[in-house]
């Protein structure tokens, strides 16, 4: 079983947090969890009843954003990759500049320095030059942006139907097994 870290900062999308939760739960990865204190604060304003308590359940170990010496902080914790869902532009800006100053950025350096994917879903807009630069200044060091955007080519009907897909997206794009976000399929398209 693969071990993968979700780290959830305080941007708005706390529904992709839990959506990335229950799709690595069901493919069998086992989840560590990081939640900022804007995590948090997001997971109280935009998560229906429960849904705190449902992440959490869903993770087989949860760190305080404190705790720099957790196992995820070191690069001989044996982890497939991380998600941070959503990534703040706080959050960006703190990997993008190798500020490990709390578990959620120190577990996220870990995963450039040892050459493992980390999936960022960035929530701001509009983007201002410093949000670009941080977003190049990550990729160049390693990480993968992924805005939650739409696919709308798949022609979602309901919101839960968007945050399953990029939920889905963030995953594939840690390789732990076949791809499973629904494919752009021009043939079908043009019936």
């Amino acid at each position: 079983m693969s071990r993968v870290v979700l780290g959830v900062s305080g941007a708005s999308g706390a529904a992709l947090a839990l959506a990335c939760a229950r799709d690595l739960a069901r493919r069998g990865a086992l989840l560590d969890l990081v939640v900022s204190a804007g995590g948090e604060r997001t997971l109280e304003l935009e998560g229906s009843e429960g849904a705190r308590s449902e992440l959490s359940a869903l993770a087989v170990r949860e760190h305080s954003i404190a705790d720099v010496g957790a196992e995820i902080a070191s690069g001989s914790s044996a982890v497939a990759g991380m998600i941070v869902a959503p990534c703040s532009m706080r959050t960006l800006a703190a990997i993008a500049h190798g500020l490990d100053d709390n578990l959620l950025t120190r577990a996220a350096s870990v995963q450039l320095k040892e050459r493992r994917p980390l999936v960022l879903l960035v929530r701001e807009a509009p983007l201002s030059l410093v949000h670009l630069r941080n977003m190049v200044l990550a990729t160049e060091a390693g990480a993968i942006i992924l805005p939650p955007v739409p696919a709308f080519y798949l022609q979602p009907v309901l919101l839960s139907d968007v945050v399953a897909q990029i939920a889905a997206r963030a995953i594939d794009l840690l390789r732990l097994g076949p791809m499973e976000a629904r494919p752009w399929q021009p043939a079908a398209a043009q019936m």
